[in-house]
């Protein structure tokens, strides 16, 4: 039987702390694997200058994956149009779409008319629950990436989440496309918090 060693790295605690190491890991694990893109979740910028900048002369591409305008407030985007304009001088892809496990499924979840949770709500939990929230912003993101044409589904990915805010799960994801969900595999953990 043949095995392959790997390093994993667990953060003692999650959020925005380990977003610099998160990004040395991502970079790390890419050049190892020979992985061309790295797709991260940014909601106000932050997260995608900081991966920019421990990525830069590197030659990977980074895609950067944001909230839906009006998640938090209709009509906004929680995103700094600043930063996105400095991130796409430099060839950052900036992917902001409808929410892969959400979407139409959360109004109706959340209808008093309707009510009740929808199966991508329950798909979604489970990645919270078992893993790390991380994974599943980081699934999520990769599904949006996909859908919207910014990376193929044929070659793995870096794909990185995080709870609350700021990056603290890596993981190494084959994509595919939202009505593909069960066609994307997580193939490996780089990194992620060992407590929440």
């Amino acid at each position: 039987m043949t095995f392959i060693q790997k390093k994993i790295y667990y953060f003692e605690k999650p959020g925005e702390v380990n977003t610099r190491d998160a990004a040395r890991f991502a970079l790390e694990r890419a050049k190892e694997l020979k992985i061309r893109t790295i797709v991260v979740a940014s909601t106000s910028g932050k997260t995608a200058e900081i991966f920019f900048d421990v990525m830069n002369g590197s030659g990977l591409e980074l895609v950067v994956v944001t909230h839906v305008v009006g998640f938090i407030k209709p009509g906004e985007w929680e995103f700094s149009e600043e930063i996105a304009r400095r991130l796409q001088k430099q060839g950052v892809r900036i992917v902001t779409t409808t929410h892969a496990f959400s979407g139409l499924e959360r109004a109706l979840s959340r209808s008093p008319k309707i009510g009740g949770g929808s199966r991508s709500e329950a798909i979604a939990e489970a990645l919270r629950r078992v893993i790390a929230v991380g994974l599943k912003v980081a699934v999520e993101c990769v599904l949006m990436a996909a859908d919207q044409g910014a990376i193929g589904i044929k070659d793995e990915v870096i794909a990185v989440g995080g709870t609350a805010s700021g990056a603290d799960t890596v993981c190494v994801i084959r994509p595919s496309h939202t009505s593909g969900f069960f066609d994307l595999q997580v193939r490996e953990i780089v990194a992620m918090p060992r407590v929440r």
